[in-house]
């Protein structure tokens, strides 16, 4: 109630039982979510759209519908980011909410210190009926008009998907699926790599971590690793002795002699090939225990395309 007494109704916007028109097909990068009913699949309302209670706002990106503006009745509200923490990316920052393209074929979104990126129309490279040219005009001169060569330019995109399609496998009635794992995210000591799965107990899509070892911090390396004779590259290589690993101040209860990749002379990097998973458990000085998966090395290859720890566009 105001100062005067009097009582503002809301507008009602749902309705019971519920009637649903067609499931939408939703453009790249906004989600598909239930409305604010609990009745219909829709399209998140995004950044800036209005929104109510039924209308909702895009979950997945941190909106949230502001009413603040629409006071004392906080009816109709508008689209907003929750203040939260940006991203890095390549020694770029980008605060959270803001959408960037840090590469030509995907569009990003900053969320809460997470990167999110949904691939961008990208034109085939097909002969357009448009560039069949007859008669006196130049090669390659389109003879389509406007309207022509809008609906062809429509219908010769397609998506590029942001992972590859890996072997699908059925678990306990599950579909396994998996992304592949981000490079480590060091190129010399203890790093982490990531992936999405739902290799899990609920089959959900879940991100899992591991620790990563390509390479221990050596200054001057390729005195330290022996280059057989007629060779540029030495793929894989091992400390003398085993040695525990030590990560965020704690060391692992075991000494472990590892496969690292090694180095060549050329301007060639050698990267990880084949590895398995293990545990591993650390000691952390009075305060217990705790454990990690780590990839454990068993060969390494030598190649040419080399790129920075993190760029997750570097297989472009």
């Amino acid at each position: 109630p105001s100062e005067t007494g009097e009582v503002h109704q809301r507008k009602e916007v749902c309705h019971w039982p519920c009637r649903c028109p067609p499931v939408p097909a939703c453009t790249p990068g906004v989600s598909l979510v239930k409305d604010g009913c609990g009745c219909c699949k829709v399209c998140a309302k995004q950044s800036g759209e209005p929104c109510n209670e039924a209308d909702v706002c895009d979950p997945h990106k941190g909106l949230y519908c502001d009413y603040s503006e629409d006071e004392p009745r906080y009816e109709k509200g508008v689209c907003a980011y929750l203040v939260a923490v940006g991203c890095e990316l390549n020694g770029v920052y980008y605060p959270n909410g803001q959408t960037f393209q840090p590469n030509p074929l995907y569009k990003c979104l900053c969320v809460s210190g997470a990167i999110g990126c949904t691939p961008v129309f990208t034109p085939k490279l097909a002969v357009s009926p448009c560039t069949r040219v007859t008669g006196r005009k130049k090669p390659g001169q389109s003879i389509c008009g406007l309207g022509q060569q809008k609906q062809l330019q429509s219908t010769n995109y397609r998506l590029m998907s942001a992972y590859r399609s890996l072997p699908l496998v059925l678990k306990k009635k599950c579909l396994v699926q998996a992304t592949p794992w981000t490079p480590c995210s060091r190129t010399c000591g203890i790093g982490i790599s990531s992936r999405v799965t739902n290799d899990n107990r609920r089959c959900e899509m879940k991100k899992e971590k591991r620790l990563c070892f390509i390479q221990p911090c050596l200054t001057n390396m390729l005195k330290k690793i022996k280059i057989s004779k007629g060779k540029t590259c030495q793929p894989t290589f091992q400390l003398p002795r085993a040695e525990k690993l030590v990560f965020s101040g704690c060391s692992t209860t075991q000494s472990y002699r590892l496969t690292f990749c090694g180095v060549c002379l050329d301007k060639r990097c050698c990267i990880p090939n084949k590895s398995k998973m293990i545990t591993v458990q650390f000691e952390c000085p009075n305060e217990g225990f705790f454990k990690w998966k780590m990839m454990w090395i068993t060969s390494c290859v030598c190649q040419r395309i080399c790129s920075a720890p993190g760029d997750m566009f570097s297989e472009l």
